[in-house]
C-alpha cells in the first residue's frame, strides 16, 4: 500500500507540475498588484469608513467653468466629473489605504493564474443597473469593446493589450491578454460598466445630454448645462450593503455648482451656497478664513495628510514646437525661472519644490549617479538620454530675489549655445527671429496667472517676449487635447502603483495621437522600455527600479518648469459635514470626499 501511495503521489505532483498556470488558478475575493490584497475575505469595511456613518445631509462643491455633456467617457464635450465618480461602477473596487489592491464589487470574485495571462470575474447575481435591470456579461463585454474603440483615448491601452473575452458561464467572463503586463487584471477590475441597452439606437462616440442609466449608488436628480448638476443617492442601490461600500454613499445629494471663476465660486462658498472647499494655496489658507461663518463655527478648517507622490505641476513646455524641442532652451527657462521668490511671494511661507514627478514618495529617484538596477537599466539609452539622467539632476537653487542674477546668467550661457544672442535689445537666433511664445492660459486661472505675471518680467530681461493668451474653458481644453500652445500651466498627479496611465502620460504616441496626457509631446525610447519594463515586473522591487528610471528620465528631460507640492490637502467645510478619523494612506483623494463622509446637521464646532 505504501509504495502506491507513493506511486500515486508522484504521479499526482507530476500532473501538477505539468498543468498549465490557468489550471492553478482560484477564484479570490480580491487582487493586489504585488503579493496578496492586505483585507480578508470577510473583511467588514474599508479601513477608513465609520459603518456607522448616519445617512443624509447633502453637500455643494463650487466649480469653475460647465459642462455641455453627460457622457464622460469619450473625448468629445465636457461632462461633470460627477458622473463618472458617482454613477458607474467596475467590477472590482478600490481601497485607498493600499498602493493598489481592489475587492469585488459588480463581480464577486476574480480568478487569476500565476502569470496573469488572463483573467476571469464572476458577477454578483444582485448586481442591478438603477433602472433594476440586471448587470449581465453581455453588458461588460459590449462596455469593455466599446470603451477600447469608441471611447477617450485613454481606454485604447488597456484595450489593445486584451487578446480575447469571452462569456465563460451565465454570470461569468474571461479576459485573455496578448502580452505580458501583471496590472490588466486590475485595469479590467476597474473599467466602468455601462448598460448596453441604453446606447442601441445611439452613437456611443457623440457627445449628448440623455441622462446615463448606470449601477452606482447614485443617479442624477436635476441638471442644467454650464450650471449645476445633483445627484441623489439611489434608496434602492443594489450594492448598498457590500462591505466595500459601508459606510460609505452616505450623503443624500451631492451638487455641484459652477462659476466664471474660483474667485466667485469662494465668494459662494463664504456666503454658504457651497459647502465645501479645497483651498490650494497656503497664504490663502492663512489669510483669506476670517469671515463671520468661520468665527461662528458653522465653517471649520480641516488638514488632510497624505503620502502619494508629489506629481507633477508647472509651466510644460510644447516639445513639439521651436525653441522647445532643444533642452538648452528649456533648462535656460528653468534657469531663469526665480522659484524662491515667487514661492514666498504668492505662499507667504516655503513650500517644498516639487524635485521630480515621484517626489515625496519612495518611488523618487535618488540624488546624484544611477546605481544598481536603475543604472542597468538606463544603460542601454545612455547615448539617447539628457544630460543628468544617468550622472544626476537636480533643480537650480536661486539668491530668493526676483532679480535671480545667477540663474540669469546660467540662462543666458545655454541659450548662447543653442544659437540665441541678444541684438536690439532681443534675443534672437541666427535667422534673425525673436524669442517669443505664447503661455496658454484658462480665463479665471488668478492662480497660475499670478506666478506668469512675475515669470514674465523676468523674460524680458534676457530679452525673451512671453505673452498670456487667456481662452474659456471649452477653447482650453480643445486646444490643450490637439497640443496646440506654446507653454501652459500643467498638473499630473501620480499614485503609489503606476501602471499602464504611464503610456498615456508620457509615451510617445502621445506626440502625434490627440487628448492624450503627454502635452510635453516627449518621444523617449527610454521612457517607454521603461514603461513597458514596469508593466512587466513581478516584485515591489522591480517595480520600484523601473520607476525611479522613468522618474530620472522625465526630470532631466526638463519639459516643466516644476513648482511647489504639499504634503496635506486644506478643506474648508460647514461643520456638520464629517470624515473618519482614519485618513487612507491616499489622503483626501478619489475614494475619500464625499465618499465616506456624512452629515450632522445643527452640529456646532467641537
Amino acid at each position: 500500500m505504501r509504495k502506491g501511495f507513493v506511486a500515486a503521489l508522484l504521479a499526482g505532483l507530476a500532473l501538477w507540475a505539468m498543468a498549465p498556470a490557468g489550471a492553478l488558478a482560484t477564484p479570490k475575493h480580491g487582487i493586489a498588484m504585488y503579493g496578496e490584497p492586505s483585507l480578508p475575505p470577510d473583511f467588514v469595511a474599508l479601513p477608513y469608513a465609520n459603518p456607522d456613518a448616519p445617512k443624509g445631509g447633502r453637500v455643494v462643491f463650487g466649480e469653475v467653468g460647465g459642462f455641455d455633456s453627460l457622457n464622460p467617457f469619450i473625448l468629445k464635450g465636457r461632462a461633470p466629473w460627477g458622473i463618472g465618480a458617482h454613477m458607474y461602477e467596475g467590477l472590482l473596487g478600490r481601497n485607498w489605504d493600499e498602493p493598489f489592491s481592489l475587492y469585488g464589487l459588480l463581480a464577486e470574485s476574480v480568478e487569476v493564474p500565476a502569470d496573469r495571462s488572463w483573467a476571469e470575474f464572476t458577477l454578483r447575481p444582485e448586481a442591478r443597473f438603477s433602472d433594476g435591470s440586471p448587470v449581465t456579461v453581455d453588458d461588460v463585454i459590449w462596455s469593455f469593446e466599446t470603451l477600447g474603440t469608441e471611447g477617450h483615448p485613454r481606454y485604447a491601452n488597456a484595450w489593445g493589450g486584451v487578446a480575447r473575452v469571452e462569456a465563460t458561464g451565465p454570470r461569468s467572463v474571461r479576459f485573455t491578454f496578448n502580452a505580458p503586463d501583471r496590472e490588466l487584471p486590475l485595469i479590467m477590475g476597474l473599467r466602468p460598466i455601462l448598460q448596453k441597452a441604453q446606447w442601441a439606437d445611439r452613437s456611443f462616440a457623440e457627445s449628448g445630454l440623455d441622462v446615463p442609466v448606470a449601477s452606482g449608488p447614485y443617479v442624477i436628480d436635476r441638471f442644467e448645462p454650464g450650471r449645476f448638476i445633483a445627484f441623489r443617492r439611489n434608496p434602492d442601490y443594489w450594492g448598498a450593503d457590500l462591505p466595500i461600500n459601508r459606510g460609505r454613499h452616505n450623503l443624500d445629494e451631492i451638487r455641484y455648482e459652477y462659476y466664471g471663476d474660483s474667485a466667485a465660486a469662494f465668494e459662494a462658498f463664504k456666503a454658504g451656497a457651497v459647502t465645501v472647499w479645497r483651498e490650494d494655496s497656503a497664504a490663502r489658507w492663512r489669510s483669506a478664513y476670517g469671515f463671520p461663518a468661520v468665527a461662528a463655527g458653522d465653517v471649520v478648517k480641516s488638514e488632510i495628510p497624505h503620502r502619494r507622490p508629489s506629481g507633477i505641476r508647472g509651466l510644460v513646455m510644447n516639445t513639439r514646437r521651436a525653441p522647445f524641442d532643444d533642452w538648452r532652451v528649456r533648462e535656460a527657462l528653468i534657469q531663469a525661472f526665480p522659484f524662491e521668490f515667487i514661492n514666498a511671494t504668492l505662499n507667504g511661507e516655503p513650500l517644498p519644490r516639487i524635485t521630480s514627478y515621484f517626489a515625496n514618495a519612495p518611488l523618487a529617484m535618488r540624488p546624484g549617479p544611477a546605481t544598481g538596477r536603475v543604472a542597468a537599466l538606463l544603460a542601454p539609452f545612455a547615448a539617447s538620454l539628457p544630460p543628468g539622467a544617468i550622472e544626476g539632476y537636480a533643480l537650480p537653487v536661486s539668491d530668493g530675489t526676483v532679480r535671480n542674477r545667477a540663474g540669469l546668467r546660467r540662462a543666458t550661457g545655454l541659450l548662447e549655445e543653442a544659437g540665441w544672442t541678444v541684438a536690439d535689445g532681443a534675443l534672437r537666433n541666427a535667422a534673425g527671429e525673436g524669442l517669443t511664445f505664447d503661455i496658454l492660459l484658462r480665463s479665471g486661472d488668478s492662480a497660475n496667472q499670478a506666478i506668469v505675471d512675475i515669470y514674465i518680467q523676468v523674460l524680458e530681461r534676457l530679452g525673451i517676449v512671453a505673452r498670456i493668451v487667456s481662452v474659456d474653458d471649452a477653447q482650453y481644453r480643445e486646444r490643450t487635447d490637439l497640443y496646440d500652445f506654446d507653454m501652459t500651466p500643467y498638473a499630473r498627479f501620480l499614485s503609489l502603483s503606476p501602471g499602464n496611465e504611464q503610456r498615456l502620460y508620457w509615451g510617445s504616441a502621445g506626440v502625434t495621437e490627440p487628448g492624450t496626457r503627454n502635452w510635453m509631446g516627449m518621444a523617449s525610447p527610454a521612457a517607454d522600455a521603461l514603461i513597458e519594463t514596469l508593466l512587466a515586473a513581478e516584485t515591489q522591487d522591480a517595480a520600484t527600479a523601473a520607476i525611479r528610471a522613468l522618474d530620472r528620465v522625465l526630470t532631466s528631460g526638463r519639459y516643466v518648469i516644476p513648482f511647489w507640492y504639499s504634503d496635506i490637502s486644506r478643506l474648508a467645510h460647514r461643520a456638520e459635514l464629517r470624515h473618519p478619523a482614519t485618513i487612507p494612506l491616499y489622503g483626501d483623494w478619489t475614494g475619500f470626499l464625499p465618499d465616506v463622509w456624512w452629515a450632522e446637521p445643527g452640529l456646532a464646532r467641537d
